[in-house]
C-alpha cells in the first residue's frame, strides 16, 4: 500500500490534497478502508456546511463497524462526492482517487498533518 506523497494525512486516517484557488479534496486513506472493510453508506457533510479540524462531519458504515468521518482543516463545504453516496463501494476500490470524500475551502490548516512518509509510519500501512 502506498500513500501518495503529494497528499497530507491526518492521525484520524483522513487525507488533504493541496489546495488549489483556496479549495483542497478530503479523503479516507487505503489504511483505514480497509480497516474498515466493505463501505455500505456514507454521510458527508452538505455544501455550504462548516466544518473544523479534528471535529466529526459525517459517517462511514461497514459491514463490520460504523466510523466517524473527521475533517482535517476548517472550512467551508463546496462539493460533497455524490457518487460515493450512490457507491459507496468507491471508498474501498478508489480511496484516493474517485472515492473522494468532500471538497472544502479552507479557512484554517492545522500545522499537525503529516506526510505520506509521516503518515506511513505512523499507521504502519
Amino acid at each position: 500500500m502506498s500513500n501518495p506523497q503529494q497528499l497530507r494525512y491526518s492521525k484520524e486516517h483522513e487525507w488533504l490534497s493541496d489546495a488549489v484557488d483556496g479549495v483542497a479534496t478530503v479523503g479516507i486513506t487505503e489504511h483505514a478502508a480497509n480497516a474498515l472493510g466493505d463501505v455500505v453508506y456514507v454521510q458527508l457533510p452538505d455544501v455550504g456546511d462548516t466544518v473544523t479540524a479534528g471535529e466529526t462531519c459525517g459517517e462511514l458504515e461497514s459491514t463490520k463497524s460504523v466510523s466517524d468521518l473527521y475533517s482535517p482543516v476548517t472550512g467551508e463545504v463546496v462539493a460533497a462526492n455524490q457518487d460515493v453516496v450512490e457507491d459507496p463501494s468507491l471508498v474501498n476500490t478508489a480511496p484516493f482517487e474517485g472515492g473522494w470524500l468532500f471538497k472544502v475551502r479552507i479557512a484554517e490548516e492545522p500545522k499537525d498533518l503529516l506526510s505520506a512518509d509521516e503518515y506511513t509510519e505512523f499507521s504502519g500501512s
